[in-house]
């Protein structure tokens, strides 16, 4: 059972890795003016909602299967995407909106954003690995 979490893991974290490069090359096209803003905006707010699901199943997976350090790896992020899609003003687009996208450095902001998370899911992915193999190991 529990390399079958592991496996889920491992599929989920590759989807949020392709997600968080497709993330870092649509704002990367924005910069350098390949698409508009309004364009940019709409195709990475449609990827904000599976992103958030994606990693908050995760997130509730490692608690309920009681691996507590990747909970507590996890939880930090998975706070942060539920954040930054609540506190969306009203009258916005969504998290990216083209109105306010290239004022007061939001768009180096987001390039940043996409780059940790890219990181980070690169580093839950070798973690995965390893536990699932771990896991098949032991059983």
């Amino acid at each position: 059972m529990e390399a079958l979490v592991f496996v889920f893991s491992l599929f989920d974290c590759c989807a949020l890795i392709f997600l968080s490069v497709y993330f870092i090359i649509t704002l990367s096209d924005l910069e350098c003016d390949y698409i508009n803003a309004r364009s940019c905006c709409s195709k990475l707010n449609k990827w904000v909602i599976p992103e958030l699901i994606g990693h908050t199943i995760v997130t509730v997976l490692m608690l309920l299967s009681l691996h507590w350090f990747i909970f507590l790896l996890n939880l930090p992020v998975a706070t942060w995407n539920i954040y930054r899609y609540i506190m969306v003003p009203s009258g916005n687009m969504g998290v990216f909106d083209p109105t306010e996208i290239h004022n007061r450095g939001q768009l180096k902001s987001h390039m940043k954003e996409a780059m940790i998370k890219l990181g980070f899911h690169l580093l839950c992915f070798f973690m995965y690995l390893y536990s699932m193999i771990l896991a098949l190991i032991n059983d």
